[in-house]
């Protein structure tokens, strides 16, 4: 049988091994069991600790010089048509994305199963077999299951989030992206957004709502401490992988 990472460090004494050594090894092997142990699980269920990269506001692309051609007019310096008004339009526009994400959802799930069985032999009543006991050869088994479960959540977002223009398509549609961050006493919290919109669905007043947003991501966490007291500990992680229940 395997010996346990104690006995193994200090079974190295036969081959001259320092007690010094012998004890940081024993210090050591337990916290690197448990952060094996927590890694992978912290990394697929934890929260990032800081804003993710990408969301920087996008900048206008620099207009090339005009020939000189001896007009007044210049299409290049901030036209904007009669019909068009000041709606965002161009890389690095800024708009407003109204969150108005609700998402209801219940599952219900139930299994039921139930099997029964018997037999029952009858000896002769004369005979070399008549000696045999008819209570003794009846033999009867039954098995039942009976499962059931039920989730239900509820997802609530509300708010304005100012973005900008990052890509104008062809086809009439906008790549926006954005981020805002908030730094309280308690920590920082940061909402990110990024999706496509219709420049036909940008209003007068630049906002579209956030369920017109086709491929839209929004992040609303942050850290601190309120963050930290929310979260599970190291050790309550550990046993939750081990555990086998």
């Amino acid at each position: 049988m395997m010996d346990s990472p104690f006995e193994a460090a200090f079974s190295a004494s036969a081959h001259g091994t320092p007690l010094g050594l012998r004890l940081l090894a024993c210090l050591l092997v337990p916290p690197a069991v448990v952060l094996a142990a927590i890694a992978p699980a912290g990394k697929a269920h934890g929260r990032p600790t800081r804003p993710a990269e990408g969301y920087a506001p996008a900048l206008p692309s620099a207009a090339a010089p005009r020939p000189a051609d001896g007009a007044i007019f210049n299409v290049s310096a901030g036209y904007t048509g009669l019909v068009e008004g000041r709606r965002a339009h161009a890389v690095g526009d800024p708009l407003t994305i109204i969150l108005t994400e609700q998402i209801n959802s219940s599952k219900t799930a139930a299994s039921k199963t139930q099997k029964a069985g018997s037999f029952n032999i009858v000896p002769p009543s004369a005979g070399p077999l008549s000696f045999l006991d008819p209570n003794a050869l009846k033999a009867s088994g039954g098995s039942s299951f009976n499962g059931q479960g039920n989730a239900t959540q509820t997802s609530t977002l509300g708010g304005e989030v100012s973005v900008t223009i990052a890509e104008v398509r062809p086809n009439g549609t906008a790549l926006v992206v954005g981020e805002k961050r908030l730094l309280l006493s308690q920590g920082q919290e940061w909402v990110q957004v990024s999706g496509i919109v219709r420049l036909g669905d940008i209003d007068a007043d630049n906002r579209v709502r956030s369920t017109q947003v086709a491929d839209a991501r929004v992040t609303y966490t942050g850290n601190g401490s309120i963050g930290r007291a929310s979260r599970e500990g190291w050790l309550s992680k550990f046993f939750s992988v081990i555990t086998p229940f």
